[in-house]
């Protein structure tokens, strides 16, 4: 069920446009700690009634805290709803999905699919294959593939968690357990050699674990700005993944450290 947080916030993130300046907010905000209203106005040429307006949806998600005359930082690395995070990152998202495209094979394949903004690229470029099964948890990733001819879309039960959009629990875990996939494709939150791939809820990493663990191949697709970062739950070790594309602006020394652990990792360029 959809907190009513959250549907507020949905409803009122209307455009591209407004989600990105949301975004911006929230990158001011967790750069200086604290903004105010005026600086908020003046940095982003928004009106002061605006600045309000997106600082009360942002606070209404418990993204930031609402202050006298401004916003102040809550907590670092909370998770952000997909109506904002899908703003973040696209033309690396996008590259690296046609890297992974292009590593899939032509005959026919079962792939499985967990949520997040970059594995939905996965999914758009996914629009010309001609013959494969999509097993996913993901309410966003099987409105996207429902309009793809050649796609055949197998979606999970499980609990409905509003801020990823995404089947977890028992019911999920139990559909992946009984498919059996050729390629798992993962989404993260964060990755590093030590932590293996995580995220920030216990129940979707269980479901994701429960999706990566009769995979024959897993992949983990994610932007630089996931590498080396560790979120609270892990969805698999480092060992259990075979192959990681990321793109050119992540941490090289935590990619050498996840090659050690016998990761092939592809590093796609990123061009504005």
């Amino acid at each position: 069920m959809v907190t009513p947080a959250t549907e507020t916030l949905l409803a009122r993130v209307t455009s591209g446009k407004r989600a990105k300046r949301m975004m911006g907010i929230l990158d001011l905000i967790e750069e200086r700690g604290s903004l105010s209203i005026d600086e908020l106005s003046t940095t982003l040429s928004i009106s002061p009634a605006t600045a309000r307006r997106d600082l009360a949806d942002l606070a209404d998600q418990n993204l930031i805290l609402r202050t006298h005359g401004g916003a102040s930082i809550l907590s670092r690395g909370r998770e952000l709803p997909v109506a904002l995070r899908d703003t973040r990152f696209q033309d690396a998202k996008r590259a690296i999905a046609r890297a992974l495209i292009a590593r899939l094979p032509a005959e026919p394949h079962v792939i499985a699919l967990c949520g997040g903004t970059t594995t939905a690229s996965v999914a758009r470029e996914l629009a010309g294959h001609r013959d494969i099964a999509v097993v996913t948890n993901s309410l966003t990733i099987a409105g996207l593939l429902s309009a793809y001819p050649g796609v055949r879309v197998i979606m999970t039960g499980g609990f409905l968690r509003p801020q990823s959009l995404e089947l977890v629990g028992a019911l999920a875990e139990s559909t992946f357990n009984s498919v059996n996939v050729g390629t798992a494709i993962l989404g993260a939150d964060g990755i590093t050699a030590a932590a293996g791939v995580t995220t920030h809820d216990e129940t979707e990493a269980r479901t994701n674990h429960a999706m990566v663990s009769k995979a024959q191949r897993t992949v983990v697709v994610a932007d630089g700005s996931k590498i080396g970062r560790a979120a609270l739950a892990q969805c698999c070790p480092i060992q259990e993944i075979d192959l990681l594309i990321t793109d050119s602006t992540a941490d090289q020394e935590e990619l050498q450290r996840i090659r050690l652990a016998g990761v092939e990792v592809v590093e796609v360029v990123v061009t504005p």
